[in-house]
């Protein structure tokens, strides 16, 4: 893979920005100058948008319109960098019996139903000619034909489910622009509160800073042929 230049006045979004991963890809996008504009996008920035209220991701794409708009510039780069595991709603299951009905729909809603709107609202923004890319951090564990360990129902189901999402939306981006690159990653174990919990002896667990780099420089690197693929932080593309 070859690095691809980003056309001028192009501008970048970060959803959920202020989580761990999505705080160091913000700031590798703004320190790396690329984008003329990165936007900073979750339920505490200064453009709020809440997973769970349809209304405000809307709004958060109207605000990113018109930013286009006014600075006469073109969306770029769609990063999506949300998820949940584990928290009040509950914890990851490790057999079917621990099934429960709020953190399933906690996780979907986080997982697969937020991005999904964010697709809805911000994929039309995209430009119809030249390159753009939108990608979601996305799981190794989401890979139904990588699943060799069992447990996780939850998280592995709506992740699986994103990328099926990313699937599908990658074949219509394709058909409005062939120059786009639609796209699922996985980052690897990242030093975040979303993985903390669970990284086991001897497993490799990187910074976010290292984790945002390397998809970076992935994104970079992709042509429109990687569109709809699940991708790691290496450049590998993984099974669904």
């Amino acid at each position: 893979m070859t690095q691809i230049s980003t056309p001028p006045a192009s501008l970048a979004v970060v959803v959920g920005a202020g989580g761990g991963l999505g705080s160091a890809l913000l700031a590798q996008l703004r320190s790396q100058g690329e984008y003329a504009r990165v936007l900073a996008l979750g339920r505490r920035a200064a453009l709020p948008l809440d997973y769970f209220d349809e209304a405000s991701i809307a709004a958060a794409a109207q605000s990113v319109a018109a930013s286009c708009a006014e600075s006469a510039s073109e969306l770029r780069l769609l990063l999506v960098a949300t998820g949940f595991l584990h928290g009040e709603p509950g914890q990851p299951e490790r057999s079917f019996s621990q099934l429960d009905s709020a953190y399933l729909q906690h996780a979907f809603v986080i997982n697969t139903i937020g991005p999904a709107l964010v697709m809805k609202h911000f994929l039309p923004l995209l430009p119809k000619s030249g390159r753009c890319v939108a990608a979601f951090v996305s799981a190794k564990v989401g890979s139904i034909g990588d699943n060799a360990l069992g447990g996780w129902y939850g998280y592995r189901a709506s992740k699986a489910a994103l990328n099926q999402l990313v699937k599908t939306a990658a074949i219509e981006l394709t058909r409005r622009n062939p120059g786009s690159v639609c796209v699922a990653l996985h980052p690897g174990t990242v030093d975040t509160p979303l993985s903390q919990p669970f990284a086991k002896k001897g497993l490799q667990v990187r910074p976010a800073a290292e984790a945002a780099a390397d998809l970076l420089e992935v994104l970079n690197r992709l042509a429109p042929s990687a569109t709809g693929c699940l991708v790691d932080y290496r450049g590998e593309i993984l099974p669904f």
